[in-house]
């Protein structure tokens, strides 16, 4: 609640701390509060951002404009004459706002626009590809990733000199297990040669991907280097981009250990499956016949929606051939069993504003918001000049042992060890620096290669101090920043105060506002009443009864009980006091004591009013109109407030320079 608040009274002020801009000699000052001067130019920039018509703006707007302004203004002066601007809460609150409005500008926005069109363009078309993995760790030594570089340049001289099909050198080099023919719970599975299937933008690492895009049809990439390892690529088609695939499908799944004869069996009931479909049969219920998966034969065989990296390239093939919802194909075998798939629905890619803003947060939570990082801390460095001492980190490395990766290394090891390592403008990073830094970060974990872990450590250390440097001279640099800070400065402290003097004041002071009700309630006034009671008659059998009891003087209470026994209502009672034009047969009624006859209702019910008194006019309850009273006593406070504010701070305003204004 309190940031709705105080967005809105940003909105409504936005602009103000921008006055400082202004300042110059040649813009005279319109206004003094207190030891505040602002500038007939700061003042109108702030209007003018508050005030989007166009057409000029009149006197009576411009002067109810300046009193909001002086009232404003007056308010953050108390606060900061309080000194609340320098307590920890409000510090706090500040920094962790001043947190999320320094995110945009801590960002590469023209590499950030670069990606989510790359990637726009990227979504329009998918990929089947095929790989070759060497594995080496991330951070693996010199000499372990020069051994797989040399490994998997052996594979591609074997593929690209040599003729070699690239399934085959899968199957024979590669890391990654799926390429090769294997064992699994007693079944053999057939390796994939590499064939990784279809993919599409965001569906592989983007070192992957990039280097999938971007190669040619059947060329063998040179390797490519991801967390994984080193990877050969050879892309086998592009096509189309499929979309998003809803399908219903019917699966008919070879046995464990099939002989020839069993699948033979499984083809006939795929073949039985499609006969009973091309001669009329509702698909649903040939899933639910024939269909061993058993968690969508129930449901119409209907799988939930996919993209092409969760497909079978055989299922691509078939569905590039669907053009209409309701077509399926006719049975086709993989290694699982035989299929028959039909169109449920697809979701084409949309056009570059409807995919925009999932782009953008997509690339927020994958590995590409690294290069919009990335690119902004090159352009940093760049901007603030960054020098480093290599040197000095191989000699910082030599400290650091094994014991790093049971989080026991301790700084001592460094000890002496003082030299500059690297700079970004006008700060300096020393090599103890570095080593606080790595013995305050360290973890239990993996033994990786030394020098490589440290690198790692440095690249991150460094990235983190780039962008702290740049972060701490946002205000300096960048007056919209600058601006925006000053705009939540004020603001907070604007709310704070309010909300002391005025808004929770006049919830918590009962006492005051009860009072304020005394000398106010004439203000809210009832009109004359009519307290009566409307006897609405569901059963018409108890009328008789019922006219004899009000003869008698009976009471509402009499009367419930002695007709709405056994829950069962024979009649109902409202009775309160009425205003004119609050109920059509109060109205109807002569507004003098007595019983009316008896009066027709909708729905074959009746009524009879009961007149008790005319009510004469009298103030309304405190109850009755607290939330109205409360918001007045907040208007009141807010008043007396001000002329105290007005009384305790000097005020001028130039009123030559306000009519010129005025006049230009």
């Amino acid at each position: 609640m309190k940031q709705n608040l105080l967005t809105a009274s940003l909105t409504l002020l936005l602009g103000i701390f921008t006055l400082s801009v202004f300042s110059q000699q040649t813009d005279p000052v319109l206004l003094q509060v207190a030891n505040e001067k602002i500038t007939k130019g700061g003042f109108i920039k702030v209007f003018e951002k508050n005030n989007t018509k166009s057409e000029k703006p009149d006197s009576k707007a411009l002067e109810e404009y300046l009193d909001l302004f002086i009232n404003f203004r007056l308010k953050v002066t108390e606060a900061k004459t309080l000194g609340m601007d320098t307590a920890k809460a409000f510090r706090e609150e500040l920094a962790g706002y001043r947190k999320q409005l320094a995110q945009p500008y801590l960002t590469d926005g023209k590499a950030n626009d670069k990606l989510i069109q790359e990637a726009y363009d990227r979504k329009q078309f998918d990929i089947r590809a095929s790989h070759i993995l060497i594995r080496v760790e991330k951070l693996a030594s010199a000499a372990d990733t020069l051994a797989a570089w040399n490994k998997i340049m052996d594979l591609r001289k074997r593929i690209v000199a040599k003729g070699e099909d690239f399934g085959k050198v899968a199957a024979d080099g590669s890391d990654d297990p799926s390429a090769k023919d294997r064992e699994q719970e007693g079944q053999k599975i057939k390796g994939n040669r590499g064939d990784l299937g279809y993919f599409g933008a965001f569906d592989m690492v983007y070192p992957f991907e990039s280097a999938a895009y971007n190669a040619k049809i059947n060329e063998v990439t040179m390797p490519i280097r991801t967390d994984f390892g080193y990877h050969l690529i050879k892309v086998t088609e592009k096509i189309p981009s499929v979309g998003k695939i809803q399908l219903a499908h019917i699966i008919l799944v070879y046995p464990a250990k099939a002989s020839l004869d069993d699948s033979l069996k499984v083809a006939d009931s795929a073949n039985m499956a499609y006969k009973l479909l091309t001669s009329g049969g509702d698909f649903g219920d040939v899933a639910k016949k024939f269909s061993d998966d058993f968690s969508t034969s129930g449901k119409g065989g209907v799988l939930p929606w996919f993209g092409v990296n969760r497909l079978l390239p055989d299922f691509v093939h078939r569905i590039l051939k669907m053009k209409n919802k309701g077509e399926y194909s006719e049975p086709f075998q993989t290694q699982y069993g035989w299929h028959i798939i039909k169109l449920v629905d697809r979701k084409p890619v949309g056009s570059f504003d409807d995919e925009k803003e999932d782009i953008k947060q997509r690339i927020s939570r994958s590995d590409r918001n690294m290069e919009v990082q990335n690119s902004f801390i090159a352009k940093t460095k760049t901007t603030y000049g960054f020098t480093q001492n290599m040197d000095a980190l191989a000699e910082l490395t030599k400290t650091v042992t094994d014991s790093i990766y049971s989080a026991n290394w301790k700084v001592e090891q460094a000890a002496g060890l003082d030299k500059k390592l690297f700079t970004i403008g006008t700060k300096t990073f020393s090599q103890t620096d570095f080593a606080n830094n790595i013995a305050t970060t360290q973890r239990r974990g993996p033994k990786y290669d030394i020098p490589a872990f440290v690198n790692q450590q440095y690249k991150t250390f460094v990235n983190e101090a780039v962008i702290k440097y740049a972060d701490e001279q946002l205000e300096s640099e960048n007056p919209d920043f600058k601006a925006l800070i000053g705009e939540y400065h004020d603001g907070i402290l604007l709310f704070d105060l309010t909300d002391k003097k005025v808004w929770s004041k006049a919830v918590k002071d009962t006492v005051g506002l009860l009072q304020y009700y005394e000398e106010n309630k004439n203000n809210y006034m009832w009109e004359t009443r009519l307290d009566a009671s409307i006897i609405t008659v569901k059963d018409p059998s108890v009328i008789k009864s019922l006219n004899k009891l009000l003869k008698k003087g009976a009471t509402d209470e009499q009367i419930l009980a002695k007709f709405n026994q056994d829950s069962i209502q024979k009649v109902t009672i409202e009775r309160k006091k009425f205003v004119k034009g609050e109920n059509m047969t109060i109205d109807g009624m002569v507004w003098a004591p007595g019983t009316s006859n008896l009066l027709p209702l909708a729905d074959n019910e009746n009524a009879i009013v009961v007149v008790h008194s005319v009510v004469s006019p009298e103030p309304k309850l405190f109850n009755e109109i607290r939330g109205a009273m409360t918001a007045e006593y907040q208007n009141y406070l807010e008043k007396a407030w001000i002329a105290e504010l007005r009384s305790k701070y000097t005020v001028e305003v130039n009123r030559d320079v306000f009519n010129s204004i005025l006049n230009k």
